[in-house]
């Protein structure tokens, strides 16, 4: 019980964190249009420099804005205010603290919990004021305070302990590349691969700009300007601009010839996806689920992707993933960026001849190759949002059935009271790419970048 609890809060964490991520890209554009080689608008690159100088405190309320239930706005109050606490008096005990984001994970973490415990707590009348979710901010600060002291002593074992990873993966080169290359993938269906990646992103690495600011993390010193940056972020390029697609190629070319004009809109849409944006998991949950060794070999070549980059010395990176418009915008910050092209073609072929060789020779039920009596790509169509939502909910059990909803980017983040009576076959046919169980009462229905919209749909009806 206890592991499945740890498991669940892990994937409320990954999918809280992609609030403040969210907002990165939007930074990233303001950083590049308004440096000297493109716009060389000073204002403009200052506007996105403040949201990367400033991520701690983001995470800080966009966490505790995720983790708190009806994502009240009384919880991101709390979580700025417990990062104040924390950073002010861990810093008090050891100026040489640099907790990065860590100190706003943590202060997010806090202050979402304490607004789930507290936010319906009754005190004395003489102090009525201060009840409720006034309280949530009072008595996060109190924690956090508890909390600064204790990072004030033990965030230097912590901080040493991360510099000594990072210094492993780097200087371990292709191997540690492709260890984290392959773990960034394999936890993908699991939902933590944001953790992983907030955690390599934003708490790795050290830079110092002239102005004499400090940048903390792979992707922010990428943007700040370190040319030793993008290491982490690099071999993404190859595999969601060149890599996927050519795993959507050979699902279509081993694919039922009667079935290949259905599909291929699909898998069209799918690939452009990935190649343009860098959103994989449309693509990816076509054969998670139908094909497991398939995503095991994708997680190998993701591996390999970055021991390539990292061999060829190769350095990019990318304000929201790494598809065709990063690889454009940050072309210029990047090292050897020609080199992804290639390599990426090389992948395409790889993912391409050894895909097509697993599916027949497996013989996976992969998109059009499933029995004739499936309906795993057939989507009720000519139905208006309203009612498609309704059958979602119809689909999940019906409206009693829900304890939460919510969404990350591609899916629907559910807690459900009995996971036995949802239909899974109704979910497919509404467009679900698959749904996951990992927990007690956790239910992820992947949908594509539509999980949002369907989400806030679904909350609306439960109100």
């Amino acid at each position: 019980m206890k592991k499945i609890n740890v498991f669940s809060k892990l994937q409320l964490l990954g999918k809280s964190l992609m609030l403040p991520i969210a907002v990165l890209p939007v930074a990233a554009l303001l950083l590049r249009f308004g440096s000297p080689d493109m716009l060389n608008l000073s204002f403009v690159k200052s506007a996105g420099n403040a949201v990367f100088a400033n991520l701690s405190v983001l995470f800080a309320i966009g966490i505790a804005f995720g983790i708190a239930h009806s994502n009240h706005g009384a919880a991101a109050l709390a979580g700025a205010i417990s990062y104040f606490v924390i950073e002010a008096g861990a810093k008090s005990i050891n100026g040489d603290i640099k907790m990065g984001v860590f100190s706003g994970i943590i202060a997010g973490i806090v202050a979402g919990n304490c607004y789930n415990k507290f936010k319906d707590i009754k005190v004395p009348e003489w102090l009525g004021f201060f009840g409720g979710r006034r309280f949530v901010p009072i008595i996060s600060a109190l924690f956090s305070v508890i909390i600064s002291g204790i990072l004030g002593y033990v965030f230097p074992i912590v901080q040493k302990a991360l510099d000594t990873f990072g210094m492993w993966m780097t200087k371990s080169g292709e191997f540690g590349l492709f260890i984290y290359g392959f773990l960034q993938r394999l936890l993908i269906p699991f939902g933590l691969h944001h953790v992983l990646n907030s955690i390599v992103r934003f708490m790795f690495g050290e830079y110092t700009d002239p102005a004499g600011k400090v940048f903390i993390g792979d992707q922010v010193r990428f943007f700040a300007g370190d040319p030793t940056a993008g290491i982490y972020m690099a071999g993404a390029f190859i595999v969601m601009m060149f890599g996927l697609p050519g795993a959507a190629f050979a699902i279509y070319k081993c694919a039922k010839t009667t079935r290949q004009k259905e599909i291929v809109g699909v898998l069209i849409s799918v690939a452009l996806t990935s190649f343009l944006t860098g959103i994989t998991e449309p693509i990816e949950f076509l054969f998670i689920f139908s094909a497991p060794i398939l995503f095991v070999l994708h997680s190998i070549y993701m591996g390999l992707a970055y021991a390539v980059t990292n061999y060829f010395g190769i350095l990019h990176g990318f304000g929201f993933s790494a598809g065709l418009i990063d690889y454009i915008l940050n072309f210029k910050l990047a090292t050897k960026p020609l080199l992804i092209l290639p390599i990426g073609v090389g992948f395409f072929f790889l993912y391409y001849f050894t895909f097509s060789f697993l599916i027949k020779k497996m013989n996976y039920p992969t998109l059009g190759r499933e029995s004739e009596d499936s309906n795993t790509v057939e989507e009720i169509k000519n139905t208006d949002e309203n009612s498609k939502i309704n059958c979602f909910i119809e689909a999940l059990g019906g409206k009693d059935n829900f304890i939460t909803a919510d969404s990350c980017i591609t899916r629907l983040r559910l807690d459900l009271k009995d996971r036995t009576i949802i239909d899974e076959e109704m979910l497919k046919s509404l467009g679900a790419k698959g749904v996951m169980k990992p927990g007690q009462t956790s239910v992820q229905v992947i949908l594509g970048t539509s999980a949002e919209r369907i989400a806030n749909g679904i909350k609306e009806k439960l109100r």
